[in-house]
């Protein structure tokens, strides 16, 4: 199959008509191309522009191609953008793009998807201190490509808005252009990522000027990135705004054409290499050194160097295992998986403040700078080695930190709890009352009374018109296990298996899917697929299928992937992360008693 034609293009800054104009006439001379990638600014710059960019929109004005962009911001963004996420096609998961209109798409937040076998990752919007809506990205969304970072595979295309800070580094002189070198129009979080995802090609705008650096080579990876920055649509110096690229995927690729460099390879621009007569030994000697301008890029110390030779600190966390719940590296890796960090982390506190006491970010930050529990510190605890359970646990009946007002019912081996930032009000947990990592190594009287709360629940629900599923992630380092209950609209309970299926598909796995009768035989089948050696998600669906998936060491499966489901099928994107809801303690109450007076009928401990 021949590699896809693509064209790369800088901010577009509202100008369509003189893009489209300009894509055409390569598509008829060079194309035809599969797609138009877009960085920098989409939007325009003033109102004046909005005529011509709404009928683009509108269609009264024709796309020629697929178009891709990250560049979320400018007049008019707000409006379009959040129309776009309103629209019902743009529920769940959408990595490849939000539809705008026919033939644009936005690439949302960050992400990693494939396009004609090529891999892409983005990162959309500009680094901000403000929390808006559109324009700018959040911590989440550079943790989530630090993750990707750590996935098996070479990422082909990586497009940002800003240049990475510091690309000038080791470059030839002659072909760097002037004010290139400046730090307007660059990011160094961008920088950080680009060192750490290392793609064949890294696209990039808003610096206002055409530059192709030297491609440069990678540390611990044996292929080189070559970085492209495109000047805007229309610039008056006439640089170039359009870039032609026909890559071969690297997953089709040969090792032999992996490693080929050109013979006018540089060094990382995001390292340097310390005297020494043999620049190719220099440069694996000192992997780890880095120059005090690039400190910052290597804030979380992600280098396989250190993890090879046992150079690492055994006091520093691991980011991948605090920020996902696993770690691919396992048993070899050098930092801590630590679940009190893990903890810690879902409650919103700063990676950079638990590892190393402080945050570059300081008030800019948007986590917290303390750590959410009274008495001792888990950074003190990381430091002395202590591995027992934390006697805070959220769960915990005994803890300090439980919020019991959001009990709804307790019974021996169980509790019934509104959730914490619920999807719909009537989402609820059934949780152990004893400290345990799932549901399905319980003793079997543990196991009746969870169906008896679970049948108890589909009644409930059945009398209001609702169906419900459930699914628990259960993490072989999770502490205290909790099942999701999700009530959804009868009418849409033919579609939730079909939307679970997709969401496999976007994350590359496979579920085994087995149907029962009743909801016994089918956690029976659970029990005996679940291996606690390994992290297992399962999901039970009303018509009695029950979706199951054990999920392997290096797999990058995300702790929220059920309920992510679930917020598209509901329509509820904006709480798909409980993390951002927003609820008071005064109106979790309220949804508290609520329940509360309409399941006493239901209620197996009334």
């Amino acid at each position: 199959m021949a590699p896809p034609k693509i064209l790369l293009c800088g901010d577009v800054s509202g100008n369509l008509k003189q893009l489209f104009k300009r894509v055409v006439s390569v598509n008829k001379s060079a194309g035809p191309f599969d797609a138009l990638f877009c960085v920098g600014q989409f939007f325009p710059d003033s109102a004046d522009q909005l005529d011509e960019f709404t009928g683009y929109i509108e269609g009264r004005a024709e796309i020629p191609l697929p178009t891709y962009f990250i560049g979320d911001y400018g007049v008019g963004a707000t409006k379009f953008l959040l129309a776009a996420t309103k629209d019902s096609g743009n529920q769940g998961f959408k990595m490849d793009g939000l539809k705008v209109c026919s033939n644009l798409y936005w690439m949302k937040g960050s992400g990693k998807f494939t396009f004609h076998g090529l891999s892409v990752v983005y990162l959309s919007g500009l680094q901000s201190s403000d929390s808006q809506q559109f324009g700018t990205y959040s911590q989440d969304d550079v943790d989530a490509l630090r993750a990707i970072a750590e996935d098996p595979g070479i990422v082909d295309l990586f497009l940002t808005n800003k240049w990475p800070s510091g690309i000038t580094n080791k470059a030839g002189t002659s072909d760097v252009p002037p004010g290139a070198s400046e730090p307007f129009g660059t990011d160094s979080t961008v920088a950080e990522l680009a060192a750490e995802i290392k793609p064949r090609y890294h696209v990039a705008g808003t610096k206002g000027m055409f530059y192709a650096r030297e491609p440069y080579s990678n540390v611990d990876a044996v292929h080189v990135t070559r970085f492209i920055g495109l000047a805007p649509v229309g610039n008056k110096d006439k640089q170039k705004f359009l870039h032609a690229l026909s890559p071969t995927p690297a997953s089709t690729m040969s090792a032999l054409e992996i490693k080929t460099k050109s013979p006018n390879t540089t060094l990382s621009p995001y390292m340097y290499i310390e005297g020494t007569a043999n620049a190719k030994e220099g440069a694996k000697r000192s992997s780890d050194s880095v120059s005090d301008s690039d400190s910052q890029y290597w804030r979380y110390d992600v280098s396989q160097k250190r993890q090879k030779h046992g150079a690492g600190d055994g006091n520093r966390l691991c980011f991948k295992f605090v920020s996902s719940g696993s770690c691919p590296r396992g048993e070899t890796c050098n930092f801590q998986h630590d679940m009190d960090a893990r903890e810690q982390s879902l409650r919103g506190v700063c990676f950079d403040f638990m590892n190393k006491g402080k945050c570059e970010r300081g008030t800019d930050c948007k986590f917290k700078h303390s750590i959410q529990d009274e008495g001792e510190s888990n950074s003190h605890k990381r430091r002395t080695g202590n591995a027992t359970r934390s006697t805070e646990c959220w769960f915990c009946l005994s803890s300090s930190k439980i919020e019991s007002h959001l009990f709804i019912s307790l019974g021996e081996h169980y509790y019934c709890a509104l959730a914490k930032g619920p999807l719909v009000e009537d989402h609820v947990l059934l949780i152990p009352i004893g400290h345990s990592p799932n549901t399905l190594s319980l003793p079997s009287e543990c196991e009746m009374e969870l169906g008896k709360f679970q049948d108890s629940l589909k009644k409930f629900y059945k009398k209001q018109d609702k169906e419900v599923v459930f699914f628990e992630w259960a993490s072989k380092r999770s502490t205290h296990a909790n099942l999701q209950v999700v009530p959804i609209p009868s009418a849409k309970a033919a579609s939730v298996q079909n939307l679970f299926h997709l969401a496999a598909d976007r994350f590359q796995f496979k579920f085994t899917t087995t149907k029962f009768s009743n909801s016994s035989d089918g956690r029976k089948s659970l029990r005996t697929q679940f291996d606690r050696n390994f992290s297992f998600f399962y999901a039970e669906l009303p018509d009695g299928t029950v979706l199951s998936h054990l999920i392997e060491e290096s797999e990058n499966f995300l702790p929220q992937f059920g309920r992510e489901v679930m917020a598209g099928l509901l329509n509820k994107a904006n709480r798909a992360d409980w993390r951002r809801c927003t609820d008071s303690k005064e109106e979790e109450t309220k949804m508290v008693e609520k329940f509360k007076s309409r399941f006493e009928e239901f209620d197996p401990n009334n």
